[in-house]
């Protein structure tokens, strides 16, 4: 009878997860894209750009003198947060800065790694500080990590949506990888379905934005808004996930948002692109923070507030679902070899026949949405990166929660999971080229 209230939760879990893929197929939030000319043609605020950086020696030099190039938008500098225990990524980044002035090296006080917020709280500070001496003001706050490959117009994009939002989110996509790299490949899969339907349908619905962590633009005054409420310190030093909460107190303050949908047609998308995980234990690592941040810190912090509820079901219903997926199938294919005089419910075998259909109707999506952005070819071992991705994010929830339950018995702060990074040796064409669609 364990197969009943699998049954039941997986029943409940696809009809929320169909209920968005109507309203993502059927419902449409207008973006005012600007051509090249209007682009060109909006003055361009003063840009700070944040890259908080541990044990990065071997990528920051490329993403800094790549990014420098690419990018056109003249008015900015970025500010590079290393530790003082650190000293690889301090000579990276101080051989960049002799060579550009626009790159501006901050040492944070503490040894790291502390947390990703720490060092964004400490690179804060430091941009405070360079505004005192230089008198100026930055208006944009954008966030990256050491391994992005920063579209050449997703600065002048923010800037010129920075008018009427206070944060302004730019796609995250995966690079391209060979169909057959199955862990690589479900970050392609996921971030193709998420940035087509769930973020989307997020904004026509009301929802709050939760930032990705990079390509994000956050207003000068929102910030020190939040600062404020924290001591003068925007990022929360403890939250594994700070971009997710970002985004949530922004919203709670009452600030407007906006995720840059993906255009597909003429050219391939204003996105900021990376490579993530490719080995097995790395992939379970970043996962597992993400869980713990957004899943268990985010309940412990805000609970089940009314207006959000919703979305923090949607957030956090991978607590239960993550652990129950590796068995499901099992469970289900059991059931249907039992004969009838199993003790089985009636009621089951038609469940079971709604569920499949649900789960034919979400995959579907996801394929066609991978296809979008990497092709038909590479979209066709989807269904295969999914049943992977189960056993993935089965073991990072577990680890999650056996991490939050002991940080919480032990009285301990939980550990920053940082994921090692690589970069491109050569840029593809997709993003380092012109973006036709905004001319």
């Amino acid at each position: 009878m364990c197969l009943v209230p699998v049954a039941i939760w997986i029943l409940i879990s696809g009809l929320d997860d169909l209920f968005i893929t109507a309203v993502a197929l059927f419902r449409r939030r207008r973006f005012d894209f600007p051509d090249a000319v209007r682009l060109r043609r909006t003055p361009e605020r003063p840009t700070a750009i944040f890259v908080p950086l541990w044990h990065e020696h071997e990528v920051i030099g490329r993403m800094l003198e790549h990014n420098l190039g690419a990018i056109r938008y003249r008015n900015y500098r970025i500010f590079a947060g290393c530790y003082p225990n650190d000293p690889a990524t301090i000579r990276a980044v101080q051989e960049q800065a002799r060579r550009d002035p626009r790159i501006q090296l901050v040492v944070c006080q503490n040894d790291g790694p502390t947390s990703k917020a720490d060092c964004l709280n400490a690179i804060y500070a430091r941009m405070r500080e360079y505004e005192i001496r230089h008198r100026r003001r930055f208006r944009i706050v954008i966030m990256h990590d050491a391994e992005d490959l920063i579209h050449p117009d997703a600065l002048a994009l923010i800037n010129y949506s920075s008018r009427r939002y206070a944060m302004v989110q730019i796609p995250v996509l995966p690079l391209p990888t060979p169909a057959a790299s199955f862990t690589h490949g479900l970050y392609c899969d996921e971030f193709a379905e998420y940035q087509t339907k769930d973020i989307p349908v997020r904004q026509v619905l009301g929802g709050f934005l939760p930032s990705n962590g990079v390509g994000t633009g956050f207003d000068r005054d929102a910030l020190e808004h939040l600062a404020a409420t924290r001591n003068g310190s925007p990022f929360d030093p403890v939250c594994l996930t700070e971009d997710y909460e970002t985004g949530y107190r922004l919203h709670e303050l009452g600030y407007s948002q906006v995720f840059v949908p993906l255009r597909f047609e003429p050219a391939a998308p204003v996105a900021t692109r990376e490579y993530f995980p490719r080995r097995l234990r790395a992939s379970i690592s970043q996962r597992t923070r993400w869980v713990t941040g957004i899943a268990l810190q985010g309940w412990a912090h805000h609970g089940w507030p009314a207006r959000q509820a919703f979305w923090f079901w949607r957030d956090r219903k991978g607590l239960a679902g993550n652990l129950i997926s590796p068995f499901a199938n099992l469970l289900f294919l059991y059931g249907a070899l039992r004969h009838g005089g199993d003790m089985r419910p009636e009621w089951l075998g038609t469940t079971c026949l709604i569920t499949c259909g649900i789960a034919v109707v979400q995959m579907a999506y996801r394929v066609r949405a991978a296809a979008l952005i990497y092709g038909w070819r590479f979209a066709a071992l989807a269904p295969l990166r999914m049943l992977w991705g189960n056993l993935i994010n089965f073991a990072a929830t577990a680890n999650a929660l056996r991490d939050f339950f002991r940080s919480r018995r032990q009285g301990s702060r939980l550990a920053w999971r940082k994921t090692d990074h690589i970069y491109p040796v050569r840029v593809p064409a997709l993003v380092s080229g012109a973006s036709r669609n905004m001319r």
